[in-house]
């Protein structure tokens, strides 16, 4: 089973690529993030003659995720579904093939103490308590998604010049940490252990990709029947490449079939 998560940064925007990496990587399971269209101006259509089925929470101008599948899906989850009063299109789950596939798109936080700050802790306390509702660790399930936390030094290219900021911040790692406390695993850095500047997000400035100056913010946790099957991991750096790339990159990894 081949996972990918990626941060497409307006899939109208690029719906070519989008296109294009289906064909190219073929994944059974691929979230989405960032969408950036409302629900109805999300490329159905185009992503069904591609061989997928779409389950899409749309958000216009910002936010926005979708969960794409070879196999046709059961019981969709969308929003934290826990009474707070939020608007923001941020998490989306699907029960594919007996795996529970969840799509997030994490708060980035904005300035250190400001109220977008206060949003990004509470809102991966809110996904914790939406795991405690609705899945159980003994029970295959993956998480993907654009986490804006760097957990370690290694995801980050520049620890010291990063470590007050919010993608970093130990607060936010801490919080990052309390939602992997309830029974998940990163599929990624176990596949790559002690190896530095693998990063799957560049500033669009500064020469920042072309220079490796990046961080490792999004991606794959799994429970533990999940994780135990994890054999490859690879970021598609090629997909950063070329005209109007999104600042992500594409998270791959490969799951052994029990």
């Amino acid at each position: 089973m081949r996972v990918i998560t990626w941060n497409v940064n307006s899939v109208r925007v690029r719906q070519e690529r989008l296109l294009a990496l289906l064909a190219r990587h073929a994944p059974d399971v691929l979230c989405l993030q960032e969408l950036k269209v409302e629900s109805g101006g999300y490329p159905h259509e185009a992503v069904q003659a591609a061989g997928y089925h779409s389950t899409v929470l749309g958000q216009k101008t910002y936010n926005g995720v979708a969960v794409l599948t070879r196999a046709a899906v059961t019981e969709p989850l969308v929003g934290l579904d826990d009474g707070v009063d939020d608007p923001q299109a941020r998490l989306i789950s699907v029960r594919v093939g007996g795996v529970r596939a969840v799509s997030v798109y994490v708060p980035n936080g904005g300035a250190m103490g400001s109220d977008k700050w206060q949003y990004k802790l509470a809102w991966l306390a809110r996904l914790r308590r939406w795991l405690e509702r609705h899945a159980r660790p003994a029970e295959p399930l993956v998480l993907c998604g654009d986490f804006n936390v760097a957990p370690d030094a290694l995801d980050v290219h520049d620890p010291d010049a990063w470590i007050n900021e919010p993608l970093y911040h130990p607060e936010a790692r801490a919080a990052l940490k309390g939602v992997l406390d309830w029974g998940l695993s990163d599929t990624f850095r176990p596949l790559h252990p002690d190896e530095p500047g693998l990063f799957s997000w560049w500033d669009y400035r500064m020469l920042a990709f072309p220079k490796n100056r990046g961080l490792r913010i999004d991606h794959i946790f799994a429970t533990a029947p999940l994780a135990a099957r994890a054999e490859r991991a690879f970021i598609d750096r090629d997909e950063r490449k070329g005209e109007s790339p999104s600042d992500h990159a594409p998270v791959v990894v490969d799951f052994r079939e029990t």
